[in-house]
């Protein structure tokens, strides 16, 4: 029988002494030995983790840190580069004058004017939106803007040369543009402190998010990092030159990174095909992997031992798993069909979902929010997600100091998004699964009971078994009708 422990530890950890653990079998090694020496930070580390003999149930790497003094380590803040007064050129003067002076600039998301409406800003957080003036957006004004981006491409977007911003249009059916949303782009350094030590592991890293979470932000300083720090030979597969900025000179916050531009959306699992083929590179990037041709892309890539770094729309792993066409991102689902034994022994119905083999990405980061991540190790989640089982995983999320803390815990949605008294539901059988901790602004000491499913052993019913009873009574009342017939004759 396999024997199950329970690990309960907070540690202050310096990241200079941070190891990863070897996976046994085939299972993907996840972090690289000292991959956290490089990290200038101070890393607090809260388990809370079920362990199944020698084979440990650890997501992403079990980290085994030293304790040192805190006050060594230098905190690491984030710098913003937005370059904003390159898209306030292409709006209307008095909405310029308006962005210009808001007290909110420094968080601003997006500009939009839509035809017949007043122009609004829209703010990160819960700032919200805000109208700019009174009067609504004339034609002139959107005709005049789209002539200062430039031609636009054949998704509607378009960008301003040596920034990131991103210009898209709403187009009517006759093909004029009533609507344009001007997003600011942010060249952001010191989010990727939130998985430093996932960089060196060469493991490919697939990040999962609502559309404006910053995944692109992300992968962005990850290009940087993996190609002037780590001295990788980066390709970037810019499609809306989102990443690299628009124009045939890359912008510098991808660092060293090369760029290569996609002509045509539909194209992108192409020039993904030809990075690999024509330039050699160890790490591609590619962003808003969305069509099955695209996935097949990735899995052809990995195959040939280059490492990913890709980005995807949606909240949670079991998005991808129900999702057809991106399935095959976390290994694909296949239905099973177990003999009489073996569902006997596992309490199970005799068709099940399993995964149908090793996943394109490995490591799965969902971004709930820009300073609450969440890590799986992909085999593992997606197995115990379709056995119905909640799988571990490590939250990592970024106090107010710009100090990462990770915290080993069982994968609850209500721990997912930070709410408490929340019940979701999770994996391929259904049913809802009640909450198990809350975040809290102390270290989370909660324990999960990892022998709740013991509870559940002799209730489930065993098919066979009642089909033979129910066989034996009918045979049982038959016998006594015959014998009370032969009675009355």
């Amino acid at each position: 029988m396999m024997m199950t422990t329970m690990l309960t530890t907070t540690t202050t950890a310096t990241p200079a002494t941070v190891r990863a653990g070897a996976r046994r079998g085939a299972r993907a090694r996840t972090v690289a030995d000292g991959a956290m020496r490089a990290v200038r930070r101070v890393v607090r580390v809260g388990a809370v983790g079920v362990f199944d003999g020698d084979d440990a149930r650890d997501v992403v790497s079990a980290m085994h840190a030293d304790v040192a003094n805190a006050d060594d380590a230098e905190e690491e803040a984030l710098h913003v580069q937005d370059d904003i007064e390159s898209m306030l050129a292409v709006l209307p003067s008095d909405v310029r004058d308006a962005v210009a002076t808001h007290a909110h600039r420094d968080h601003l998301l997006e500009i939009v004017l839509d035809l017949g409406r007043a122009p609004e800003a829209r703010f990160l957080g819960d700032l919200g939106s805000q109208y700019l003036r009174d009067s609504p957006v004339e034609e002139c004004e959107l005709l005049a803007a789209a002539e200062a981006v430039g031609e636009f491409g054949g998704d509607n977007r378009a960008g301003i040369e040596g920034t990131l911003h991103r210009i898209s249009c709403i187009r009517n059916r006759r093909g004029r543009i009533v609507g344009m949303t001007c997003r600011v782009g942010r060249a952001v350094t010191g989010h990727v402190d939130m998985i430093r030590d996932i960089l060196p592991s060469g493991e490919s890293v697939l990040f999962l998010g609502r559309p404006g979470v910053g995944k692109t932000t992300v992968i962005r300083e990850m290009a940087r990092v993996l190609s002037d720090e780590l001295h990788k030979r980066v390709v970037i597969i810019d499609t809306s030159n989102e990443i690299g900025g628009d124009g045939d000179v890359p912008h510098p916050a991808i660092g060293g990174a090369r760029r290569m531009q996609v002509p045509d959306p539909s194209l992108q699992h192409r020039v993904m095909i030809e990075a690999v083929e024509n330039h050699m590179p160890e790490i591609i990037i590619v962003d808003e992997i969305g069509t099955e041709a695209e996935a097949l892309a990735c899995r052809t890539i990995a195959e040939r031992g280059v490492q990913l770094i890709g980005t995807a729309h949606g909240q949670l792993l079991e998005n991808l798993i129900k999702n057809p066409t991106l399935t095959d991102l976390v290994g694909g689902i296949q239905t099973v069909t177990l003999g009489d034994d073996e569902a006997r022994a596992r309490g199970c119905q005799k068709s099940i979902m399993e995964r149908q083999g090793p996943p394109t990405f490995p490591i799965l980061i969902e971004m709930h929010e820009r300073n609450m991540w969440v890590a799986h190790n992909v085999a593992e989640s997606v197995d115990d997600v379709l056995s119905g089982h909640r799988p571990v995983v490590q939250l990592r999320t970024r106090d107010s100091k710009n100090e990462v803390s990770i915290h080993r815990t069982v994968y609850d949605m209500d721990v997912s998004v930070g709410a408490s008294n929340i019940s979701h539901t999770l994996g391929a059988m259904g049913g809802i699964i009640a909450p198990t901790t809350t975040i809290r602004n102390s270290t989370d000491d909660s324990v999960d009971d990892p022998y709740a499913w013991a509870a559940n052993i002799g209730r489930v019913p065993d098919k066979d078994l009642n089909m033979i009873e129910n066989d034996f009574q009918k045979k049982k009342r038959g016998k006594k009708t015959r014998v009370n017939a032969s009675r009355t004759r």
